[in-house]
């Protein structure tokens, strides 16, 4: 992808950005539908990087675990504090990090 397309993605995909209770994700998390990026992970450049389809750029943090469905234990976790999650659209995705 050309960087000036590539910039504006990420312009795009900063706007789209939003902080949520995760509560209000529960359907997608049910649905199975729901990644999370781990705390130090640069939210916006994982959603390049999978909206973009570079499958071998996320493969280090599938394997890793950085990039994981979210797991029933952390659900539970965050239903359980209450916590509130950055989240992002990449269908058929939606990617959320713990704030």
């Amino acid at each position: 992808m050309p960087e000036h397309d590539a910039m504006r993605l990420r312009q795009r995909l900063n706007q789209e950005t939003a902080r949520l209770a995760w509560a209000e994700l529960q359907r997608f998390f049910a649905q199975g539908r729901v990644l999370r990026v781990r705390g130090g992970l640069d939210l916006i450049e994982m959603a390049v990087r999978m909206a973009c389809d570079e499958a071998g750029a996320l493969a280090p943090a599938l394997e890793s675990g950085d990039l994981a469905r979210v797991s029933d234990e952390e659900a539970r976790d965050w239903i359980g504090r209450d916590a509130e999650v950055w989240a992002l659209v990449v269908k058929p995705w939606v990617l959320v990090q713990e704030t």
